[in-house]
């Protein structure tokens, strides 16, 4: 006769996905200290890196950020977690970062010295500490508030700093970059035609944070009322007409910002 187990059989939570699963597929969950750990030591291995996927991503966070968003869902359906587990849009974004500020600090007249002191602040201060403060806050009021039901899974840290770097791209991109190549002469002047060019960038870069933000969140199941993120927008457009109005250049008071924390 057939012995039947005395442990009564583990109910794990199981895929969604009309296709079947891969061979990889994990079925249980991960603590966060595994994922995170699992994800730090992807760091040094650029060779099992998907690059080509991560500049998809970024191609597709400014034409179609949703479509970036639906890749999310297939890998909480394939390993259990909505994060990232690959650091490849991570390492081209500190990359894409690295050249950007670069740029940006030669379109100001930095020296030399001064570069790598404003490289390092935009690197470590600017994007990872504000980064980190960003994502921890976020995943704090969005467990707090958002989440559908108080006892259901709570929203992992590291898929809100997903979020964040994914909204982060495209206004870094804006600002840092193609602002200051086409139009970076202009920039320099005074008057309203320089502060209506500059303040649309930044109009452009924060309607971008908010509108790929509230998609990262509208995209997970547990969450309710990511309206909330585009609450802002009118407030916004109102503020952008004043500055406006007032004639204050938001993109020469990030510059003389630069130029005072380095001196």
């Amino acid at each position: 006769m057939l012995k039947h187990p005395t442990s009564p059989t583990p109910n794990y939570p199981r895929s969604t996905s009309p296709l079947p699963a891969p061979a990889n597929y994990q079925p249980t969950t991960a603590s966060a200290a595994v994922k995170r750990y699992k994800y730090l030591r992807r760091l040094y291995k650029f060779d099992q890196m998907d690059f080509e996927f991560a500049a998809w991503q970024m191609v597709y966070l400014f034409v179609s950020p949703q479509k970036v968003f639906r890749s999310f869902n297939y890998r909480k359906h394939t390993k259990s977690q909505f994060a990232r587990d690959d650091p490849a849009f991570l390492v081209l974004l500190c990359v894409w970062l690295f050249l950007s500020s670069v740029c940006f600090a030669l379109a100001i007249g930095l020296n030399w010295g001064q570069l790598v002191l404003f490289v390092l602040f935009v690197v470590f201060v600017d994007f990872v500490g504000a980064g980190i403060f960003v994502s921890t806050i976020f995943w704090y009021l969005i467990n707090k508030y958002l989440r559908r039901d108080p006892a259901a899974t709570e929203v992992e840290w590291g898929y809100t700093f997903d979020v964040h770097i994914n909204a982060f791209f495209p206004p870094l991109s804006l600002l840092h970059c193609f602002q200051i190549i086409l139009f970076n002469d202009l920039l320099q002047g005074h008057g309203f035609v320089p502060c209506l060019v500059a303040n649309t960038f930044w109009l452009a870069s924060v309607i971008y944070y908010l509108y790929i933000t509230f998609l990262g969140y509208s995209n997970l199941p547990m969450l309710q009322n990511a309206r909330v993120f585009l609450l802002p927008l009118p407030i916004l457009v109102v503020a952008y007409f004043c500055t406006l109005i007032a004639k204050w250049n938001l993109s020469q008071m990030l510059i003389d910002f630069y130029h005072y924390r380095l001196f």
